[in-house]
């Protein structure tokens, strides 16, 4: 069993404590979080909020099973020709919402798609060269090199109907952030066990069970309705007054108080989720900055600097009140490729940090800009002003800019910043997986696809495409060590913590515990 197995499965065996044995019968879940998700297109953004979704509407050739474990969902088995030929085979049968049967047409449809430049989810999809149809219910992966980590990627390569696309116009992935609107981006047609009833961007999302999936529930919540919130006391309070069933993402300074609810219960974990700060290092002229004809983030000094200046003990402590563990690295825990030995986090050192930035020639500091989401990560906006203050005392005067996920992605997608906050999940539970999107030089492809500093380091490039295809698992951790490793010592990026996320709920409410963050209504109680 691999780690991420072993890792899953502990969660499962916590989460089978509070699983009670009664008759099925339909049930509603309401739940609340403050996050909305940014587009019904399942092929548009890499955002854990959107998949969480699409997860439940739209599926994959595979999926992760209650232990986290890969299992057979659109294919109902495959076989490994050779390194670089997989064959799957595909189920019969299966529809989707609007009626149309699913076959090999849409799986190699669905790939050629999710390819397009303007989307972000290439990653899923990286590394094979072609998705061949051999008969209607066969298709073959065809790829570049030998991969590790395929079906894993495979969980979230969301699979649409050649045949409903092509009606409505919607062959080509939708442009974010260009602000373009598509019949796929405010309408779904999935294969999976819910039906997108309603969006409502910013109001609520409604789900009802679909009574032709091929598979069944293994809980009985027939209908969901989300509410994103994004006032914390608000989401508190809605829970409390029973308005709400669900709330997984309570505030931290409220969670030591609803542990002592009597009509709620707690689950812990550990999100496999780093929240950090990036930065641009491409760009000759720093946006938002009062330094002219430089950039300063191009100093491996003034980002190191940076970090010297950041007390992640006091975050930990005062902002997210114990409900984080301080970072040093772009993985989280849980994650294969991630070492305790490595992830060692240096103590705030605010003259360490001036030193730096006078010997980078910035005796007096300087100014940019720091944008920042209020409606995403756990106390995202609190995170920023904590940051602002403490590289304050190091002389950096930060312009904060803190706004609606959804505004925020776009502009971080048009490069439009000097300094942003931003989380990443591990969805393969693989750490190249974060490498590749926010180290690997970017590309028009998957690589680099959420390097939005634009970092390049010819050294760390060969790290990650060499992990990308070696399937010696021990020389492939040594891969994954040294381009860890390579990232924390160039400060690339500032790790700032690993974020715990409590799910708070009724006592009725039974559910299985994600490291994702993603609930799964399939298999969520309401008794």
């Amino acid at each position: 069993m691999t780690f991420p197995q072993r890792f899953f499965v502990a969660l499962a065996a916590i989460s089978a404590f509070f699983i009670a044995a009664v008759p099925a019968h339909a049930a509603t879940l309401r739940w609340a979080a403050q996050n909305d998700i940014l587009t019904l297109d399942p092929h548009s953004q890499n955002h854990s909020t959107t998949h969480t979704f699409m997860r439940h509407t739209y599926e994959g050739l595979v999926r992760y099973s209650r232990e986290g474990q890969i299992e057979p969902c659109l294919s109902t088995n495959w076989e490994q020709i050779s390194a670089i030929h997989w064959r799957f085979h595909l189920r019969k049968g299966v529809k989707f919402q609007d009626g149309t049967p699913f076959n090999a047409d849409d799986v190699v449809f669905s790939f050629n798609r999710i390819l397009q430049p303007q989307g972000t989810n290439q990653i899923i999809v990286s590394g094979v060269k072609e998705m061949k149809k051999i008969d209607d219910y066969t298709v073959d992966a065809v790829l570049a090199n030998p991969n590790p980590v395929l079906l894993r990627q495979f969980v979230d390569f969301f699979i649409m109907s050649k045949t409903w696309s092509v009606q409505h116009k919607s062959e080509n992935v939708q442009d974010y952030k260009a602000k373009e609107e598509t019949f796929a981006s405010r309408n779904s047609n999935g294969t999976g066990p819910y039906i997108i009833k309603l969006w409502e961007p910013d109001k609520r999302i409604v789900l009802a069970a679909n009574p032709a999936w091929w598979d069944k529930l293994e809980g009985n919540v027939t209908d969901v309705i989300y509410t994103p919130i994004k006032s914390a006391a608000t989401r508190v309070s809605a829970l409390l007054a029973g308005d709400v069933d669900l709330v997984t993402d309570p505030p931290p300074q409220d969670v030591e108080r609803l542990r002592g609810e009597p009509k709620l219960k707690v689950f812990d974990g550990l999100e496999a989720r780093v929240i950090f700060i990036g930065m641009d290092q491409h760009s000759p002229e720093l946006l938002y900055s009062n330094v002219k004809g430089r950039n300063p983030f191009k100093d491996v000094r003034v980002r190191e600097a940076l970090s010297l200046a950041v007390d992640r003990e006091a975050i930990k402590r005062v902002t997210m009140r114990g409900l984080s563990q301080p970072a040093a690295l772009m993985v989280a825990p849980g994650a294969h490729g991630y070492s305790s030995e490595i992830d060692k986090v240096v103590p705030v050192n605010v003259d360490g940090a001036k030193k730096l930035l006078a010997e980078a020639g910035f005796p007096n500091g300087f100014e940019f800009g720091l944008d920042c989401p209020n409606n995403r990560y756990v106390n995202d906006e609190q995170i920023c002003q904590a940051l602002v203050g403490m590289w304050a005392r190091v002389g950096l005067t930060v312009k904060l800019h803190a706004q609606p996920f959804a505004s925020f992605a776009a502009k971080l997608q048009n490069f439009d910043h000097s300094a942003y906050l931003f989380g990443w999940a591990v969805t393969t539970f693989d750490a190249n997986h974060a490498l590749q999107s926010l180290l690997r030089s970017k590309t028009t492809g998957a690589d680099g696809s959420f390097n939005l500093g634009r970092v390049s380091d010819a050294k760390l490039d060969a790290l990650i495409d060499a992990a990308k295809t070696e399937m010696d698992s021990k020389k492939r951790d040594v891969l994954l060590r040294d381009a860890l490793s390579l990232a924390r010592d160039n400060y690339y990026y500032v790790p700032l913590h690993y974020q715990t996320r409590p799910w708070v709920m009724k006592k009725n409410v039974s559910m299985v515990y994600d490291a994702l963050d993603s609930p799964k209504a399939r298999f969520a109680r309401v008794d």
